[in-house]
């Protein structure tokens, strides 16, 4: 603990939580328009019309600023362009309101305001993020640590000795605008969360982030025998620990040790006065992970400084600078707004490059090279998760998005500590090598049937001709009886019939027999040996 450290004024922690949507049982692919299902289903989401879609008087200068930030292509998956809409919709729920909680054991409960509960989906992307924004005044720096630390995590990481969740709140609870509680956290309940992992090799998410996500429900979560099928199931593509963006506003941001910055920057458990990690690891940490460009007394933010892991976004600040604590020209304006954008672009895309190639996988899992349905689903699925690739790739995958200094430096600290690009490079490879086998084995299918359809008509040709020379007829048979002339034309068919599929069967064969005859190097006698070998084996 760090008892100097100064007090915290004003906090806002924001989560993102990314999800990868799963088709409907008995479907392959997710419906492209998955947000009509969740506001169909009737629950406490609803579309939410942002400040460029609703009405004048809600567009305000903040507003602004956040759509000049980016460039003109961002813009257009961000906000649409002219009368279109946006490629990104967000849903909103209103009932939740507070939340409780209660740190670690011993600690006491703290209510904290929910600014806003959202979900956000994309074209295209068979991907959710939910986003959660908490603000809080007047907290103990080591109180605000532990929130960061515990708080946006999706199950325990396990427990102690006593039975106490680890890495999470002690308790938390959601609260409506009168104080009652929608959903409790379930935590402590450790032989549950065992037994989902037993049963179902997958984690249990606790019930408190279930609420939230509702109608949606986990891959393995359970419903009633008598109930509804679920609108839509999810899937998490990355650690249980959700991304997370904070705001603090401090008396006096150089009180801080480096200890507490670095603590700060990787959201780890308050500490005493040493470093949570090895000095040799910690050694660049202001170098990889800190933008001080407002690290300085003068301004109108003195004091600023902005730390970034690509899991966290965190920027410190005076309280009593008024430019800092601003809600429409300031920092918090700037963190709540093109700040939080860059921060979703980034983590979009790292969770749909991971959805995509979790989708490959599964492809692969569910293949049965013995079973032709199963193959050609496998060859939908390559193909669709192809076509997405270049969706996304051409609407969704940037290398840069601004050209403001502060903006620009931040997305690009975040796609380096997220390495997205390593990570797009690894699955359009492996997306082109699944897309490239599929293309082979079609070239491959194509040249065996030309090879088939090759030997077919030569041997064809033999009787072609023979039969056809000069026009000759071996049977006179034009003025023979009806009867007798359809008897001879269905014979003669049906032995046309047998012998072309006879000869396709052959054909892999015959085909080896025509290539020994071409082959001069070849005796009579082996070419005789081949050819008899297309009815004998060799």
């Amino acid at each position: 603990m760090n008892p100097s450290a100064p007090a915290v004024h004003r906090l806002h922690q924001v989560l993102l939580w990314p999800l990868r949507l799963l088709p409907p049982a008995g479907a392959e692919l997710v419906p492209r328009r998955p947000w009509e299902r969740v506001l169909a289903a009737g629950g406490p989401w609803r579309m939410q019309e942002d400040e460029y879609t609703g009405g004048a008087g809600e567009f305000h200068e903040r507003h602004y600023q956040e759509f000049v930030t980016f460039k003109p292509y961002v813009q257009r998956f961000l906000y649409g362009a002219g009368h279109s809409d946006s490629c990104m919709k967000v849903l909103r729920r209103d009932d939740v309101k507070r939340l409780r909680v209660q740190t670690h054991e011993g600690a006491e409960s703290r209510e904290l305001e929910v600014v806003h509960v959202d979900l956000y989906f994309f074209d295209d992307v068979d991907l959710a993020i939910l986003n959660v924004e908490l603000s809080a005044d007047e907290l103990a720096f080591d109180e605000a640590q532990e929130l960061l630390y515990r708080f946006g995590r999706a199950y325990p990481g396990g427990w102690d000795a006593e039975g106490h969740p680890l890495h999470v709140l002690r308790h938390a609870e959601w609260l409506d605008r009168d104080g009652r509680v929608l959903a409790a956290s379930d935590g402590a309940e450790r032989e549950v969360f065992i037994q989902h992992v037993h049963r179902h090799r997958a984690p249990r998410i606790a019930a408190h982030w279930a609420f939230l996500l509702h109608p949606l429900l986990s891959e393995h979560e359970e419903v009633e025998a008598a109930g509804p099928e679920p609108v839509l199931r999810y899937r998490q593509v990355e650690s249980y620990r959700m991304p997370l963006m904070a705001y603090l506003a401090l008396d006096e941001p150089r009180a801080l040790a480096r200890a507490d910055f670095i603590r700060l920057g990787l959201a780890a458990a308050p500490g005493e006065q040493g470093l949570p990690l090895s000095e040799g690891s910690m050694a660049d940490f202001e170098a990889r992970h800190c933008w001080d460009q407002f690290w300085h007394d003068g301004g109108s933010a003195p004091q600023t400084r902005y730390l970034c892991s690509g899991k966290t976004l965190v920027v410190v600040g005076r309280a009593d600078a008024e430019f800092f604590r601003c809600r429409d020209r300031g920092v918090l304006a700037q963190f709540r707004h093109q700040h939080f954008m860059i921060f979703l672009i980034a983590h979009f895309q790292k969770a749909a490059l991971l959805a995509y190639s979790d989708r490959l996988v599964e492809a692969l899992r569910r293949l049965d090279i013995g079973d032709p349905e199963s193959v050609k689903r496998f060859k939908r699925a390559i193909r669709a998760g192809f076509e997405g690739f270049l969706r996304f790739t051409h609407r969704y995958w940037f290398h840069s998005i601004s050209e403001q200094a502060q903006a620009r430096s931040l997305y690009a600290m975040c796609v380096q500590h997220l390495e997205l690009e390593v990570l797009y490079a690894e699955v359009k490879q492996r997306i082109g090598d699944l897309a490239g086998y599929l293309e082979a084995d079609s070239l491959r299918r194509q040249a065996n049937t030309v090879v088939r359809l090759t030997v077919v008509t030569i041997f064809g040709l033999i009787g072609t001709i023979t039969t056809g020379f000069l026009g000759m007829n071996l049977l006179a048979e034009a003025d023979a009886p009806m009867w007798r002339r359809v008897a001879i034309f269905t014979v003669t068919i049906v032995l046309t019939i047998w012998l072309t599929l006879y000869t396709i069967a052959k054909s892999k064969r015959l085909s080896d027999f025509l290539d020994a005859v071409s082959d001069e190097r070849l005796s009579g006698w082996t070419k005789l040996k081949i050819f008899l070998g297309v009815w004998f084996y060799r």
